[in-house]
């Protein structure tokens, strides 16, 4: 048996020691709470014990080698898109293969980069960093100073967690800066105000932080200063969600910013003055801003009514930054939604403003200018039935990079140049075998009469007997729009062996606009569960499959998407795959960034918020009489964004009422499946070869007995 590389050679000299005892009550209403204890001996112990077992028969299925071995050999792929971000004349790429697993992070030129076979210069070798201070590294992005792009600020983080140490980095001597601004780990933001000022958003001590985890406090640090003398900026509550820093770059002008998120999709966005004063972008604490030229652009999720007009939720109106700020009030309507067609976002170039849209959840990438006092757009070619997203842009120039793919034709790389002209840069040869595949968008009619549409991907020849092993998946929360895209290791590991595969764009996702999402929002979150049940059954409806062949899968808030499912309707579903979840929504809100998300859910500690929480939360729901589809339930342990406690609970619960259940959970990750390609192909062979032992052996076929 294969080991659970230093998860298990931990456990091995790990001894499981009782934690403190808990209060009676708490012990009583949960048995399980000491899971919640991230990195205690005793729930390490039970974390590593119930790998190693959903390894060991996992890994001995004829179908996991394979797997593991294709999709290692994808993501390490050679042929693979190396996608850039504009720094001045240079292009920077972060880079995984096998030789690299943990990243570098390397440049080209222009030209090379065109030409095809770029030659890269490494700035940072992650590797070795991680080796060098024995730490396990993950590469977390860089923020540098403009225009020169000499001085960054890197971040590192532990194992793939959002909390991270931030350093100082000279891009011309390629080395972190002897004494530069440092930052100790923490869920935090930078922004340079100039080479020898930061603005910064970070834990400076007790008190510092939310509820949720994330800075409440921004302030002024001055090279040369101690952190502790740094001035204060802006401070908020620590009910409320975060404070973070950033930059708006123009052309001609950099716009230095305080964010302050009183909660989920609400935020106040300051412009930082000369003198330190700040000055609040009055619109909407709903809406998204950002600085387009001299344009101030903004993105509305609720009609606004302001000079004389209501602009409609959904659109994207723009005005004359100076005018704005004197007291003008005078927008324009940039683009606007209509029934089906939804704006995704938009972001700028020198003179243009490219906006994403998709029309009936077929994304479509459009470009706008100011011509003669009003905007002008065109929209650039894409195939139907795709995702378009814009890559790279320079606010100095009007080139971008941009690419299209659907769930058959690999990623394609576009560049747009300074005529407006597009062309071809590369596309990412097939990565599995999509010939004889085709691709629907069909769609269920859910239980309060919703239209809601999916995606299905299947042989040409497929029989519509009940018979075909499907997997089918979901989001439905957080405005977040599941669109068409090329998965190579789903395509390799389920469609190429035979498999159909369904995604559903379901309520509480970004699909439609943002009715679609607030209509699954607190008291109505069960529509995008009735929606999911909805797709489910009107598969077995048209005979595409059956519940023995149906399996769900989800992560995060599509954790709980699942787990809601199985838990409401086990009948309908062979198998499910619930990834880095939230389950347990009596304590989200207590756990780590959960908090964050009393919007978008409730206040369990609101009696009328929790009555209708409590109806769907799938760990208060579990019942040890009704016989429930074996499900695979993963985290990892470096998630500090969604507790991994959610997944061992509810795993342990299911096992202590006698029900069978796969558990796995990687050391390292973060709110993923892991930090080096090795880790998550591990991960991804472990779910393909459960869905294939659940769902594509014969029906009669059971597997071994559980622990």
């Amino acid at each position: 048996m294969r080991t659970l590389t230093r998860f298990v050679l931990l456990a091995a000299t790990m001894v499981a020691a009782a934690l403190p005892p808990l209060a009676a009550a708490q012990e009583a209403e949960d048995p399980y709470l000491w899971l919640e204890e991230v990195e205690g001996e005793r729930a390490l112990g039970w974390a590593v014990e119930q790998s190693q077992a959903t390894l060991a028969e996992l890994e001995d299925h004829p179908v996991y080698d394979s797997i593991f071995r294709e999709t290692l050999e994808i993501l390490n792929s050679d042929d693979r898109i190396p996608f850039v971000a504009i720094m001045g004349d240079r292009l920077y790429n972060f880079w995984q293969d096998a030789d690299h697993e943990r990243g570098i992070w390397r440049r080209t030129t222009w030209e090379s980069y065109l030409s095809g076979s770029p030659e890269w210069d490494v700035v940072l070798d992650i590797d070795a960093l991680a080796e060098r201070e024995n730490v396990p590294w993950s590469y977390g992005g860089t923020t540098c100073l403009a225009p020169a792009y000499r001085r960054c600020m890197a971040r590192l983080s532990r194992g793939g967690s959002d909390a991270v140490e931030i350093r100082e980095f000279d891009l011309e001597r390629k080395a972190f800066v002897e004494d530069g601004f440092f930052l100790p780990e923490a869920k935090q933001s930078v922004a340079w105000r100039g080479p020898d000022v930061l603005l910064v958003a970070s834990d400076f001590g007790p008190g510092s932080l939310t509820e949720s985890g994330y800075a409440r406090i921004a302030k002024v640090w001055r090279r040369g200063t101690p952190l502790a003398a740094a001035e204060t900026l802006f401070e908020a509550d620590r009910e409320h969600v975060r404070v973070g820093v950033g930059s708006m770059r123009t052309a001609d002008t950099t716009y230095h910013v305080v964010f302050h998120t009183p909660e989920f999709f609400r935020s106040t966005t300051y412009l930082v003055q000369e003198d330190g004063s700040l000055l609040a972008l009055d619109a909407p604490d709903d809406a998204s801003k950002f600085v387009a030229g001299d344009q101030l652009v903004v993105y509305l999720r609720s009609p606004w009514e302001v000079g004389g007009r209501t602009y409609p939720q959904g659109s994207v109106i723009a005005t004359d930054l100076t005018a704005f700020l004197a007291g003008g009030r005078d927008f324009q309507v940039v683009a606007a939604p209509g029934e089906r067609r939804t704006i995704l976002g938009a972001s700028p170039t020198r003179d243009y403003l490219l906006v994403r849209v998709l029309d009936n959840v077929r994304g479509q990438l459009w470009r706008y200018r100011r011509e003669g006092g009003e905007w002008v757009g065109e929209r650039i070619p894409a195939p139907d039935f795709g995702s378009v997203n814009v890559t790279a842009t320079d606010p100095e120039s009007n080139r971008f990079f941009f690419t299209y793919s659907s769930y058959t034709q690999p990623n394609t790389l576009l560049l747009a140049d300074e005529a407006g002209e597009v062309r071809e840069i590369r596309s990412m040869p097939p990565m599995f075998d999509a010939e004889g595949l085709a691709v629907e968008q069909l769609e269920a009619t859910s239980k309060d009469g919703t239209r809601v549409p999916y995606f299905i991907v299947h042989p040409e020849d497929m029989v519509r007997d009940g018979e075909n092993p499907t997997l089918m998946y979901g989001y439905g929360g957080f405005q977040i729009p599941m669109t068409p895209g090329y998965s190579a290791t789903t395509g390799k590991a389920w469609l190429e062996r035979g498999g159909v595969y369904v995604v559903a764009n379901i309520r509480g996702g970004g699909e439609f606009g943002p009715d679609w999402w607030r209509s699954a929002q607190k008291e109505n979150r069960q529509r995008a569960y009735d929606d999911f049940i909805a797709v489910a059954e009107d598969l077995t409806r048209r005979g595409i499959t059956s519940p023995a062949r149906l399996g769900i899968q989800g992560g995060s808030n599509g954790g709980l998407l699942v787990g809601a499912a199985m838990t409401q309707r086990p009948d309908l579903f062979g198998a499910v795959v619930v990834q880095v979840p939230l389950l347990d929504m009596k304590r989200y809100h207590k756990l780590l960034a959960g908090a964050s998300w009393v919007a978008e859910y409730g206040d369990p500690d609101n009696p009328d918020e929790w009555a209708y929480i409590r109806e769907y939360s799938p760990y208060q729901n579990m019942d040890a009489d009704v016989s429930y589809p074996t499900p695979l339930i993963y985290t990892t342990t470096r998630d500090d964004r969604v507790h991994p406690g959610h997944a061992r609970k509810m795993a342990a619960k299911m096992m202590g009422m006698g029900h069978p259940v796969f558990y796995y959970e990687n050391t390292e990750g973060g709110h993923g499946s892991g930090v080096t390609p090795e880790q998550r192909a591990r991960m991804i062979a472990v779910s393909f070869t459960y869905l294939h032992e659940r769902l594509m052996k014969a029906r009669e076929t059971v597997m071994g007995e559980r622990r």
